[in-house]
């Protein structure tokens, strides 16, 4: 599970990176939100996640990390592409980011009952 995490986390740092740079490039920093919580919610949230469930392996096995997997996985984007289509000029995405948002924050839940029950 903790290659798992890392791996994903991975992805999401070469994604925010991406975006800096794009923005830097195209000067236009509408994006910045964005990009800011693909890195922390991406990158240093689900990094630090693998090396807690590699410090903690038996958080590592359980329903719960893999409910913080999927429900941090599957939020995060649509958190972020509601995000970004907002702050373009959608007004109607507070529905889309709230949805992804809410999926976001349980998979944080699962998470922190995983580890204080291990703990």
């Amino acid at each position: 599970m903790s290659e798992r995490f890392v791996k994903i986390a991975l992805v999401y740092l070469v994604l925010g990176a991406s975006l800096g740079i794009y923005m830097g490039i195209s000067q236009d920093f509408v994006l910045m939100p964005v990009h800011a919580h693909i890195l922390l919610a991406g990158w240093l949230t689900l990094a630090m996640a693998g090396v807690l469930y590699r410090l903690y392996p038996a958080a590592a096995g359980t329903r719960l990390a893999l409910a913080h997997f999927w429900l941090h996985n599957l939020g995060l984007p649509v958190f972020m592409v509601g995000l970004g289509l907002m702050l373009s000029g959608r007004a109607t995405m507070p529905p889309v980011i709230g949805g992804g948002a809410i999926a976001l924050l349980l998979g944080l839940v699962c998470f922190a009952i995983n580890l204080w029950r291990r703990l």
